[in-house]
């Protein structure tokens, strides 16, 4: 007997097989067919992604224009409501002014200045809550209406794990500068921000498997290594971009193509620089910020030579049409990427330039969407 597959127009036929069993078997072969994910999925998986995208940027200014310590309570509920009375503002301000942040930095700041600070860290927290409410509620629609197939429903279920991790450990990240140092450390927010980048990066591999469940796969082994090189050295990239936000570390040297007139700044060469304290208390020297902003660069110089050698190299094997468009967009991103960062650094005279900064963070994110674009493409079929 046999049975018209609608979903892939195919006929299933064998004998001695129940039509349950062709329904049984049609589920699994179309496991990552996007026929068996409404379109309405595919778009609220999509809003997922642009809002973590935001949400990252938002930290980032949060970050740069110094907010982070503002708000001294993780309220996960009361939280939410902003102060309204000037006696609940004058509370917030009271709580902040017992911070290091505000003893040894901000001392004597206005209540204008501080309802500035308090905004930047109160919208993060309260983007943040808005994109659960978002991933939760269809997501009980969706669950409830049988929208989800097993894999998807496993990944969900990842994905939201992760979301809770970033979210602990950014308030594990706040705290670390509430007491003794008058800011969070510098290693945590890195932490902080590369687990909300594999939050990301799951999410639009997931996002991958709905809308381009099969790719035409490549023979080359050489093509998948040379992708998943790329991508350690943009996560080594991030993390450390997160070491310069967190450090302040391009105030250090802001000049290129030299740092302050030499490529090897003379700090890395004096051995008594080299000694635990200093990588501890990096807040307390200029060892650590030229540590930090030397390799910043060149590990950007090793990611730039090795996507174009990829770019050039890969152009001349057979490759599919959107691989081909992918790996385009890498290279356009890149060149993008690498003209923040010297406007950013160029710019960094006193403190660092909070539109030029935000830019080149949002410009580091969409560089490692189209890297693991491409590792996608380089998947087994």
């Amino acid at each position: 007997m046999c049975w018209e597959n609608r979903e892939s127009s195919s006929y299933f036929c064998r004998a001695n097989k129940s039509k349950k069993d062709f329904e049984m078997n049609n589920e699994t072969d179309n496991t990552y067919k996007t026929k068996t994910i409404p379109k309405i999925v595919t778009y609220w998986l999509i809003l997922g992604l642009v809002l973590i995208f935001f949400q990252v940027i938002i930290g980032g200014i949060t970050r740069l224009t110094g907010s982070g310590l503002s708000i001294t309570k993780w309220d996960i509920v009361t939280g939410t409501i902003p102060p309204i009375s000037e006696a609940s503002w004058n509370e917030e301000f009271l709580k902040y002014q017992q911070t290091p942040q505000y003893q040894k930095i901000n001392q004597g700041m206005s209540m204008g200045d501080f309802k500035f600070i308090f905004f930047w860290e109160y919208f993060h927290r309260l983007w943040a809550r808005s994109l659960g409410f978002i991933f939760l509620i269809p997501f009980l629609i969706f669950y409830r209406k049988k929208y989800f197939p097993n894999w998807l429903i496993k990944r969900l279920g990842i994905l939201v794990l992760l979301g809770m991790v970033v979210a602990l450990f950014g308030w594990i990240m706040v705290a670390s500068g509430l007491v003794d140092r008058p800011w969070v450390n510098a290693y945590k927010l890195s932490l902080h921000l590369s687990l909300a980048i594999i939050v990301y990066v799951y999410l639009l591999w997931t996002v991958l498997l709905v809308v381009q469940p099969k790719v035409d796969g490549l023979k080359k082994s050489w093509i998948r290594k040379g992708a998943i090189t790329i991508l350690i050295i943009a996560a080594i990239q991030i993390f450390l971009g997160g070491m310069m936000s967190g450090m302040k570390a391009g105030l250090a040297f802001p000049t290129f193509p030299d740092m302050k007139g030499s490529y090897f700044p003379a700090l890395l060469f004096d051995l008594s620089n080299w000694h635990w304290a200093n990588f501890e208390e990096y807040d307390k020297n200029p060892f650590m910020a030229t540590f930090v902003q030397f390799f910043h660069r060149n590990v950007a110089y090793i990611l730039s030579i090795v996507i174009i050698w990829f770019y050039v190299k890969i152009r001349k094997e057979t490759i599919s049409n959107i691989f081909r468009k992918y790996s385009t967009w890498m290279l356009v991103m890149l060149i993008i990427q690498v003209g923040l960062g010297i406007i950013t650094i160029m710019n960094c005279l006193g403190k660092v330039p909070v539109m030029w900064g935000s830019f080149h963070q949002g410009g580091a994110i969409l560089l490692f969407t189209t890297i693991v674009m491409v590792l996608y493409q380089t998947k087994e079929r």
